[in-house]
């Protein structure tokens, strides 16, 4: 059984194109290293701009791994140079019993 984990992300300034291209590359690349299942991906956008992103790591086990994984490691470290990786709690989205955001291509 997968395990379900939503991302969230708020993007630096004059960061925007780099980190919407990371984000395009983000779940692809997981993917092709066998990290994620096939289900389908969902990217969010909320009132303040902040991104979210939902999928499946395949187990916890590989969701650890992940970091080990040059590639992902080097992906992350960019991620983290052009986004902050926000808790989910922070959001003012999250402070309701319905979460909504706008969905994302």
């Amino acid at each position: 059984m997968g395990v379900l984990v939503i991302c969230s992300y708020r993007i630096r300034r004059g960061h925007e194109a780099e980190a919407w291209r990371l984000l395009k590359e983000h779940v692809p690349l997981l993917r092709r290293h066998g990290l994620i299942t096939d289900r389908p991906a969902i990217q969010g956008k909320g009132a303040a701009g902040t991104v979210v992103e939902i999928f499946e790591w395949e187990s916890a086990e590989k969701s650890r791994q992940a970091p080990s994984i040059p590639e992902i490691g080097a992906h992350w470290k960019a991620m983290a140079e052009a986004m902050n990786f926000t808790p989910l709690a922070l959001l003012p989205e999250a402070q309701r019993p319905f979460a909504n955001f706008k969905a994302l291509d």
